[in-house]
């Protein structure tokens, strides 16, 4: 009696063990992913298609989010103890960098994250897998006979020089609504003397402000913008392939370029399936896809084509200058820091909303 009694206790413990939730360490094997990103889902599919060849097992789920909402959204979840992403990929370097010196990233160290370029990494957290130039772009059709300006300065003379043939038909980001627009318009103006000059000259004329590069390229495309001012080059260079009358021009005085960024969540739910994926994504196989299929700017130097690092320092005038992952990044994000700079920006390009003293 006490041998099936014994018996019995076995098959219900086993019974039990079976039917239990599997710990997240188990699941972390690679059964789930959830990926937050700013990159549009019809660029990154091909990266997703690659590497489903490589694990089916791995069910991916993936959202794409502006910058500020996917910062958002995850501290948010991290906050209430509730299930976040397994990674993020944000081309807001300033707020990944942020999310690292808070403590909410976890390392990742492989061979392949220690040959990306010292500016695209901090910490072993932070860790860039892209290389985006950002350019001016204009609508050749609507320039007609006039030479594209080629540099800041050049932009800033033709400004003054026809006002009126510029009014309301440049774009640029909305750095008070954009936090790439705000990371790049930060980054002008402390490269450049001049850039105050170019700010106050675009708003003279009406610029139109945007909360993305597609939402720019498509006024540009339909010829209801001349020109366009930081933009990223994948994506414009991408459209120009597609047949759109767009020029890519890359400054001739200096070319800022960003990293997409990738950072796993300290508690990320499936942590294996997030190093497996942000290794993919490092290694020569996912930079291989994302240039010659996602059409994104690899970040490995090893990568060749018009979408590496080869094809624009090859091709292209102009100084080159990333913006690097670190503390750097911090300095305008302190709140009061930010809204100073922000009553600044806002005065230069909205002259006309700005009351006058009486």
């Amino acid at each position: 009696m006490k041998r099936r009694s014994s018996m019995l206790l076995l098959l219900l413990a086993a019974l039990f063990v079976a039917c239990a939730p599997q710990s997240d360490e188990t699941n972390a094997t690679g059964r789930r992913l959830v990926i937050y990103s700013t990159t549009d889902l019809e660029s990154f599919q091909p990266v997703l298609d690659d590497y489903k060849l490589l694990r089916p097992d791995v069910d991916i789920e993936y959202v794409a989010l502006d910058a500020g909402p996917l910062y958002d959204r995850f501290l948010d979840e991290a906050r209430r103890g509730a299930a976040t992403a397994d990674l993020l990929l944000s081309s807001a370097m300033d707020l990944q960098v942020k999310l690292v010196n808070d403590g909410f990233a976890a390392s990742h160290d492989s061979a392949n994250a220690r040959a990306l370029p010292s500016w695209a990494r901090w910490r072993g957290q932070a860790l860039g897998f892209t290389f985006e130039p950002v350019v001016m772009v204009y609508n050749k059709r609507l320039l007609g006979i006039r030479p594209p300006p080629r540099s800041r300065s050049e932009l800033l003379s033709a400004l003054k020089r026809e006002p009126e043939f510029w009014r309301g038909r440049i774009g640029t980001y909305d750095a008070e609504h954009s936090n790439a627009g705000y990371l790049l318009v930060t980054q002008d103006a402390r490269q450049s003397e001049t850039f105050g000059a170019l700010l106050q000259a675009m708003g003279e004329v009406d610029v139109q402000k945007f909360d993305n590069t597609a939402a720019i390229l498509d006024r540009l495309a339909a010829g209801q913008l001349v020109a366009g001012y930081n933009l990223l080059g994948s994506y414009a260079r991408a459209r120009a392939d597609q047949g759109a009358p767009l020029l890519l021009v890359y400054p001739d005085d200096y070319t800022l370029a960003v990293s997409r960024t990738a950072v796993i969540p300290a508690a990320a739910p499936y942590p294996q399936a997030a190093h497996s994926f942000l290794e993919y994504l490092l290694s020569i196989r996912g930079q291989q896809v994302l240039t010659t299929r996602s059409k994104l700017n690899a970040v490995r130097q090893e990568i060749q084509g018009p979408y590496a690092q080869s094809g624009v320092f090859n091709r292209e005038l102009g100084t080159i200058r990333p913006i690097a992952l670190g503390p750097g990044l911090l300095v305008y994000l302190d709140q009061q820091k930010r809204a100073r700079f922000l009553d600044t920006w806002r005065r230069a390009m909205s002259p006309a909303d700005i009351p006058t003293a009486q």
